[in-house]
């Protein structure tokens, strides 16, 4: 399983570890991952995604993982919720119509 968080894309970074005489070996910063379920009020139905902290605020902050949805492009996104984002805009355009 990757290290990337499934609604930002957020991954991992490289840097480097520098000692007190300087001597410089890399490393990684791994996002802050958690395992969580979201609730979609339009489609009704939760989902357990990976998703990192940062991402997680930001879904409170717009108010909803819909209106996340509507917003975010799809290359952030992972696999399963652009399928996700699909059916969420076709019951959009079911009830609109």
């Amino acid at each position: 399983m990757s290290r990337v968080c499934e609604l930002t894309g957020k991954g991992r970074q490289v840097g480097n570890n520098v000692s007190h005489a300087n001597n410089k070996t890399k490393r990684t910063f791994l996002p802050n991952l958690q395992n969580v379920t979201l609730m979609s009020e339009a489609l009704e139905k939760s989902v357990k995604l990976r998703v990192s902290t940062h991402g997680l605020r930001s879904v409170e902050h717009v108010g909803g993982l819909d209106n996340w949805l509507k917003k975010t492009k799809d290359e952030k996104l992972s696999l399963r919720v652009r399928k996700l984002k699909r059916e969420l805009a076709k019951k959009a355009s079911a009830s609109a119509g």
